[in-house]
């Protein structure tokens, strides 16, 4: 069998993102496998631009990734107690075009943020607004890095032996539900 592909969707839009530095650490805990970072850079949805303009070219390119990946690593900052506005915005894209993409893709969520909670509150959302494309979740104690400014050495590694255990762990189980 060929290297997988995976794809990592980060909910923060910011290059240096705790999120965006999570997932590439759960890529590298994957092994070997093709690896594409999402671009949710996209307009607000709004069902009068969609029915003058159809989709933006760039989440037909979102759906495109989604179809071609084995697996998605989603990474979902809290904003304000809630799922970012950026990835929310994704999936509402996404329902317009391709919901079925999601449908049965091998998919763990996981979470980093400045709180105490790691962004419990935005997982749990995440998970909820997901389930409803019928994604198949990988399951496994909760990856919630709290205190994320001192979590990630400055080569973007995991300081926490601990969070590292998880992110193995759940890496492992991902390997596993693609096999």
């Amino acid at each position: 069998m060929s290297e997988p592909n995976l794809l990592l969707i980060s909910g923060s839009l910011r290059k240096a993102s705790y999120n965006r530095a999570l997932l590439r650490v759960a890529a590298q805990a994957f092994g070997p496998a093709g690896v594409t970072e999402a671009d949710i850079t996209f307009p607000i949805y709004n069902g009068d631009d969609e029915d003058a303009d159809g989709a933006p070219k760039s989440v037909h390119r979102f759906a495109e990734q989604i179809r071609r990946a084995d697996a998605l690593l989603i990474g979902s900052p809290e904003y304000n107690k809630g799922i970012s506005g950026a990835l929310k915005n994704a999936l509402d894209w996404l329902s317009r075009i391709d919901m079925p993409a999601l449908r049965h893709k091998p998919t763990v969520v996981m979470s980093a943020a400045a709180g105490r909670t790691g962004g419990e509150t935005a997982l749990f959302m995440t998970l909820s607004c997901l389930s409803q494309f019928q994604v198949r979740f990988v399951f496994g104690p909760a990856i919630m890095v709290a205190d994320a400014s001192k979590q990630f050495d400055e080569n973007g590694r995991l300081t926490s032996e601990t969070y590292q255990k998880l992110v193995d762990e759940r890496m492992e189980a991902l390997r596993g539900a693609i096999a």
